[in-house]
């Protein structure tokens, strides 16, 4: 693919927002190519800056690598990875992934996820040559394992562009502020949260990367945040009024495992009186208190119960959290490996949506981070504590954090997972006149059942279905 086809096929197709797009010049890049990283005293200069070394960072810098452009990518942590590794959830995967709607670079990730397992860990011989080999056989993925793995899969393929001077990465480093002349982005500056140092990143293109598009503001580029009005975006489930605080919740994740006939009862958070008894204040009232065994249907809205059993035994048609998010099933290994399994709690219980994190003062977003780490250590002591038993008891005493697993001192991530960020304005948006069945079939004048989401000739049909509260159709990926 040439270079100019790709960083054009990059800005449309992509999940995060490419600055300079090479449509946006309408003419020939004055730029030369760079064929190692130009570093002039505190000056970086590449053929593309990504800001944010998140899953989407990572994907770009390894597209425009393999290229044949130059990087420099920055990230705000010491682990890239995003969600994978830093925020301590394991890939959501469709149920058909193993078969068919992953790119082919995906595809090289899983391999090497599970290669890593089967050359060091003790997996038992009957699923050692698995090519579906599940680490955790976690309910919501196929491919449920340790963040640190994650990790170092992804060290493994950037690191011979590192040694050939093609990839700078720049951790624990986050942007200050842009310079920018007419429509065009000119250079980024960056600081090293550790050192204080700051760099200048020059480059003909940006991408913002970032967990919550940091770069759209500063660099004055036209975004939305939360809910879009109904006289915006003409959709028929869209609100009345625009609400730009109304965002997802977020999520601090942190790992365990059972030690049983042990005690790792951590200690009472400050804010645990509060969480217990928290209640949460929707639209369509919340199951019961936030700390209890069951949640609010994103599909329904409706109750529905949930269970919680340490030792991971299925518990029938309810929900084992446990299993959910799991990451390493004692069962899959030799025996004596594991005293049991390590699971990563995401759980409805968690999500955080007391307060918005978007747009906000650093004071604020910080406040909402510190609540949000009490949340999930309430969780823990909860389910340490207070959780109901099977046999009628409550708490499961020999829950342990692992701080080990998450690389931090606190047990917790390192970053929160935060689902809702900035959004461009694109030059066009998919919305629900496009693929909503409802809104389809008023449209095209039939019954749902013989609704179709619009045709784009520059699309391509994955038949994935969009899981959400509103029923969709087949997507068409641009």
């Amino acid at each position: 693919m040439k270079r100019r086809n790709f960083l054009g096929n990059l800005a449309a197709g992509t999940g995060f927002v490419v600055l300079n797009p090479i449509y946006a010049s309408h003419g020939k890049t004055n730029s030369k190519k760079v064929d190692n990283i130009d570093i002039e005293g505190r000056t970086l200069k590449a053929d593309l800056v990504i800001i944010g070394g998140g899953t989407g960072g990572c994907a770009t810098a390894l597209g425009a690598l393999r290229n044949g452009l130059t990087v420099i990518m920055t990230e705000e942590t010491d682990w890239i990875g995003g969600q994978l590794t830093q925020q301590g959830v394991p890939p959501d995967e469709h149920k058909w992934i193993n078969d068919f709607g992953a790119t082919a670079l995906y595809r090289e990730f899983r391999k090497k996820v599970r290669a890593y397992y089967s050359n060091n860990y003790p997996i038992k011989p009957e699923l050692a040559e698995n090519e579906r080999f599940n680490p955790g056989n976690a309910s919501v993925s196929e491919i449920s394992h340790e963040p640190k793995i994650s990790l170092r899969v992804l060290e493994t393929m950037f690191d011979p562009y590192i040694s050939a001077g093609k990839l700078v990465l720049l951790k624990e480093t986050v942007a200050l502020d842009a310079s920018t002349k007419g429509n065009r982005v000119q250079s980024v500056r960056v600081k090293n949260l550790r050192s204080g140092e700051i760099k200048n990143l020059v480059a003909p293109y940006f991408a913002d990367a970032t967990e919550l598009g940091d770069l759209l503001p500063m660099t004055g580029t036209e975004y939305v945040c939360g809910a879009e009005a109904k006289s915006d975006t003409g959709e028929l489930h869209a609100a009345e009024i625009a609400d730009p605080t109304n965002n997802q919740a977020y999520t601090v994740c942190f790992a365990m495992d059972y030690r049983s006939n042990e005690d790792w009862t951590i200690d009472k958070p400050e804010e645990y009186a509060f969480w217990r008894d928290y209640k949460p204040e929707m639209k369509k009232p919340w199951a019961g208190k936030l700390l209890e065994l069951n949640y609010s249907s994103p599909r329904t809205l409706q109750p529905k119960n949930l269970g919680f059993d340490p030792k991971g035994n299925s518990l029938g048609e309810v929900l084992n959290l446990w299993n959910y998010r799991r990451i390493l099933a004692k069962d899959n290994f030799k025996e004596g490996f594991l005293t049991g399994d390590i699971t990563l709690v995401n759980y409805p219980q968690n999500d955080y949506f007391l307060g918005n994190v978007v747009d906000v003062s650093d004071e604020e977003l910080k406040h909402h981070f510190v609540r949000a780490k009490q949340l999930s250590l309430s969780l823990l002591y909860w389910l340490q504590t207070e959780a109901p038993r099977a046999d009628g008891g409550k708490g499961w005493p020999g829950i342990r954090l692992r701080p080990d697993v998450m690389g931090t001192n606190d047990g917790l991530a390192k970053y929160p997972y935060i689902r809702e960020a900035r959004r461009i304005k694109p030059l066009f948006r998919i919305t629900e006149q496009h693929v909503g069945k409802t809104q389809r079939a008023s449209i095209q004048g039939v019954s749902e059942s013989e609704a179709h989401a619009k045709d784009f000739e520059d699309s391509v049909e994955l038949n994935l279905k969009v899981a959400s509260s509103k029923c969709y159709l087949t997507v068409h990926y641009l």
